[in-house]
């Protein structure tokens, strides 16, 4: 089986203990995760051969960091040690009507100074039939971006299938000349497979997303309106054969509904919104979306409803699991599976 691979910058996550807020973090528990991170993880754990590829620091932080990533079973032998030290964000948990809070501390650290010519590409991807990346790496720094583009831009080359997570996150366009919407838009272009929120897709796309705010269990989707909506998305992406669009509606801290639509080579295909309502931690939620469609389009080639249900499935359990990895397996998704 060849392998996939996945790149960008793993993250030390830093919170309170309970809901209280970061004003009151006089302790704090930490993990690992990230977007890249995060999916690598739910393809290992699926039973996928994965490598990750990012830059983390030459210390003990890095080490612990690599040793934990090795003990879920994914390889990082072409991870580049260097830089001065490994991002962290600190996250407040929801509680409540209260949202959760997100700071980043990411400047400056080893992914930050990623650039191009760091990472062998050619060596890394032989062997590989997939590279997924994220709009996050692009979001970091100028260099992080140029050193994302020349990783698609060889995948393309060799001819590996390209799965892209928009993942925009406002937060962090800040260095000099950032374009969200032109640099997604463009990362986009090399993809096979998209996903994103109803959000990012506006933002990558300038399309006026269709609002599924109020969205319950029962709630009938617009497959009309969504048909004319992803034709448009093809007309922006014609390389791209596989879209989905993750749709969630948070009524209150701990109840969610979450479902999608995915959109495969000129058909749309839904599935059951989920009615979530005793959530433990929604972290990593779009990354478990994405971790699993990659292993079901994989596994069950041609059949993209069972491979949109299992996605689905699996971004539901992740709300049960705290931190940023999805750690379920296959056979607890297929149990719950529509």
């Amino acid at each position: 089986m060849k392998k996939i691979v996945t790149f960008g910058e793993i993250l030390q996550r830093w919170s309170p203990p309970g809901a209280q807020r970061i004003g009151q973090g006089y302790m704090w528990e930490g993990q690992f995760g990230g977007s890249e991170a995060n999916a690598a993880v739910s393809l290992a754990k699926l039973g996928n051969p994965v490598s990750y590829v990012s830059r983390i620091p030459q210390n003990v932080v890095g080490d612990a960091c690599l040793r934990q990533l090795r003990s879920l079973g994914i390889d990082v032998s072409h991870v580049v040690r260097g830089g001065e030290r490994l991002g962290t964000y600190y996250f407040e948990k929801a509680a409540d009507i209260r949202k959760s809070l997100v700071v980043y501390d990411r400047k400056g650290s080893s992914f930050w100074s990623s650039a191009p010519g760091m990472f062998p590409w050619q060596e890394i991807f032989a062997d590989t039939a997939v590279f997924h990346c994220s709009g996050i790496t692009c979001a970091v720094s100028q260099s992080a971006a140029d050193a994302t583009f020349e990783a698609v831009k060889t995948a393309r080359e060799a001819g590996l299938r390209i799965t892209c997570d928009i993942n925009y996150r406002r937060n962090l366009w800040k260095y000099e000349g950032a374009d969200a919407h032109a640099t997604l838009n463009a990362l986009m272009q090399y993809s096979d497979f998209i996903f994103g929120d109803q959000d990012e897709w506006e933002v990558a796309t300038g399309v006026p997303k269709i609002s599924e705010e109020g969205m319950m269990a029962d709630t009938i989707l617009d497959l009309e309106a969504y048909g004319h909506y992803f034709d448009e998305m093809h007309r922006q992406f014609p390389h791209c054969g596989e879209m989905m669009i993750g749709l969630r509606n948070q009524l209150t801290t701990n109840h969610h509904t979450l479902s999608a639509l995915l959109w495969y080579k000129g058909t749309i295909y839904k599935t059951k919104i989920f009615d979530i309502t005793h959530i433990v931690d929604s972290v990593g939620v779009g990354d478990a979306f994405v971790g699993a469609y990659i292993h079901a389009s994989n596994k069950w080639p041609g059949q993209p409803q069972r491979c949109l249900d299992f996605c689905v499935t699996a971004a539901m359990l992740k709300n049960s699991i705290v931190g940023d990895f999805n750690l379920v397996t296959e056979e607890e998704i297929l149990e719950l599976m529509p």
